[in-house]
C-alpha cells in the first residue's frame, strides 16, 4: 500500500534500485583491468607474480590494499530516489 502520491510497489522499488546500484559499484570496485603492474602504484615495490597471475589487472601489491581497505570511507547515504525533493519535480 502506497501512501500520498506515490504509486503501489515504490518503496520496493527504491529498495531494490539501492541495492542494485550498491551492487554495481562493488563490482566495479572489486575487479581489476588491463595488464598487472609488476611493481607497486602506491609503494613501487615488486608485486609477486603469483597475485599478478591470480588477479589480471592487478595495480597494488597486498600491504598497499590492505591499508587501502582498512580505511573509513565517509558515503552519503543518501536515497536520492526517495527524497520529497525527487518527487516533486
Amino acid at each position: 500500500m502506497a501512501g500520498g502520491w506515490a504509486k503501489d510497489g515504490a518503496v520496493s522499488e527504491q529498495i531494490e534500485a539501492s541495492i542494485s546500484d550498491e551492487l554495481a559499484r562493488m563490482k566495479a570496485r572489486r575487479a581489476p583491468v588491463g595488464d598487472s603492474l609488476t611493481h607497486c602504484a602506491e609503494c613501487e615495490e615488486p608485486i609477486p607474480e603469483a597475485r599478478r597471475e591470480a588477479l589480471p589487472g592487478v595495480k597494488l601489491c597486498i600491504d598497499c590494499v590492505r591499508e587501502r581497505d582498512g580505511k573509513f570511507q565517509v558515503r552519503s547515504g543518501v536515497n536520492r530516489r526517495g527524497s520529497k525533493d525527487s518527487q516533486l519535480k
